[in-house]
């Protein structure tokens, strides 16, 4: 039996789906409140039997925070795929980090008999890395430094990685991915179709950010469990693309013009808001300065590692988006 925790999320969903195409067995954490008909039609836009491959799944809902639900979920499971988490860089949304994403995956871990559970991957971020390669790229040795300034998100992954990192010390076999910004269809209150919608402003950011296609992550994640490939990380990422590249075709679909760039000037003065008067308009506590930092950086993250150890070729990012963009698209249309 596999495990799949957050089966809901825009990864988690694609991960059980390409389990269940091998002819897996595979156990699906989700919350009392998820959604399970969104995950069932986006199955239509990754496969021609959705309802087939659905009906396999065995749903459970999970309590972290209970170890009788932990041992319950954990039952005969062998492998875990562990993609639940927060994604949020919001700081009123702290202390939700910290409880959803370093704390859950302590949790979990210290459930896990790893006289039973053989093979655990967890799902990080390139949120996580720090510094440049020789070649002034981000790499899998780019290890997070604690001297800098981070998102609650960021920290809340680098401690989740080092829980980890101790359960592997112990005698588990665990390895740990980390994706770039995911595109994939579905769930379009949260991942991608935010994204979309977001893009379609007239304004963007003047930096660049590492973009990766869902069905390429769940892929990946997949092959690395198969091959037993264990006390390593792996970037996973396609291509460093422009914030603008991105909006103008999502803008196009929709019939508008190219976006706007905003400036550096705009952007430097935000942080300064952000401290004087994020008490009173929490929206401008997203305007600190490590998140202006961020969007005004140009993302230079290799994906040599991974490309290398499995021969991998990835989705290019035109075709993800177009692809994935065409699905958002037609589920506007139907919900009009």
């Amino acid at each position: 039996m596999i495990l799949v925790t957050g089966a809901t999320g825009i990864l988690g969903r694609v991960i059980v789906l390409e389990l269940l195409k091998k002819g897996k067995q595979v156990r699906a954490t989700k919350r009392k409140s998820s959604n399970l008909k969104d995950v069932l039609e986006s199955y239509r836009f990754y496969t021609d039997q959705p309802d087939f491959y659905f009906n396999q799944i065995e749903w459970v809902n999970v309590d972290f925070e209970d170890s009788e639900s932990l041992e319950n979920v954990l039952k005969d499971v062998e492998e875990v795929y562990h993609c639940s988490a927060k994604v949020s860089f919001n700081p009123k949304d702290e202390k939700e980090l910290y409880r959803n994403n370093s704390e859950v995956t302590q949790k979990l871990l210290f459930a896990i008999d790893s006289n039973q559970v053989k093979k655990f991957l967890f799902v990080s971020s390139i949120a996580v890395l720090d510094g440049y390669n020789e070649k002034g790229e981000m790499d899998e040795n780019s290890d997070f430094n604690e001297k800098l300034h981070h998102s609650d998100y960021a920290i809340s992954k680098y401690v989740s990685e080092m829980e980890v990192w101790r359960a592997q010390y112990e005698g588990l076999d665990t390895v740990i991915i980390n994706p770039g910004l995911i595109i994939g269809s579905g769930n379009w209150n949260h991942s991608s179709g935010k994204l979309f919608k977001e893009l379609s402003n007239g304004f963007t950011f003047p930096g660049s950010t590492a973009y990766v296609d869902v069905r390429d992550v769940a892929n990946v994640a997949i092959e690395l469990m198969e091959k037993s490939i264990f006390g390593q990380r792996f970037i996973v990422t396609s291509e460093n693309v422009k914030y603008k590249t991105i909006s103008d075709k999502v803008r196009k679909v929709f019939g508008k013009k190219p976006v706007k760039i905003i400036p550096d000037s705009v952007l430097d003065i935000l942080p300064v808001f952000s401290t004087l008067l994020g008490w009173l308009i929490p929206i401008l506590k997203l305007a600190n300065k490590t998140n202006v930092e961020t969007v005004k950086s140009d993302s230079k993250i290799t994906n040599k590692k991974i490309r290398e150890t499995l021969n991998y070729e990835f989705i290019p990012i035109d075709e993800s988006v177009d692809f994935h963009l065409k699905n958002y698209a037609e589920s506007i249309q139907k919900s009009n």
